[in-house]
């Protein structure tokens, strides 16, 4: 069997401090973890947040399948109403904890039945969406029911940043 291509596209997060955000991508089937935002610094006189650049899913064809977060600090969820507004989003996956603020989030922005909101169980069985069979590991983090994703592909296993990189 023949191993599929794995791109791995960080939209943030990457080299910064915010905007936590990447897809993982195995031809047209693509998963995004956390989807979060940024805080203005002294130089961003008038800006409110700061958020990643949608412009690769956008202009994608298809759909994402799930976004997965990790935990509820704002650089990792904040900007999960903007990125619904943008690209088709059927489901969100997230520990209850999580699952709980980003509610409330996304009814704040009208939003809150634009996607199936699923709870995570990080001693239940791995979850396999598509080529990508995601098992969710406890993580001890600044807020509570914090996870970090093993993500396990015909390509080869990857997870996520420990907690201390979260």
């Amino acid at each position: 069997m023949t191993a599929a291509f794995l791109r791995v596209i960080p939209l943030g997060g990457l080299g910064e401090v915010g905007k936590n955000m990447t897809v993982f991508e195995i031809g047209d089937d693509r998963i995004v973890v956390d989807a979060g935002l940024a805080f203005p610094r002294d130089e961003h006189l008038g800006v409110d947040l700061v958020l990643p650049d949608f412009g690769y899913l956008r202009d994608r064809p298809g759909e994402v399948r799930p976004v997965v977060l990790t935990h509820a600090h704002e650089d990792h969820v904040g900007a999960l109403p903007y990125l619904m507004r943008e690209v088709q989003v059927p489901e969100v996956w997230a520990t209850r904890l999580t699952l709980g603020l980003v509610k409330s989030k996304l009814d704040e922005h009208g939003l809150l039945r634009a996607a199936e909101l699923r709870e995570i169980d990080p001693e239940g069985d791995p979850l396999q969406l598509g080529p990508f069979r995601l098992e969710f590991v406890r993580m001890a983090h600044s807020i509570p029911d914090a996870v970090a994703l093993v993500i396990e592909t015909s390509a080869g296993r990857i997870s996520t940043p420990s907690a201390t990189s979260m």
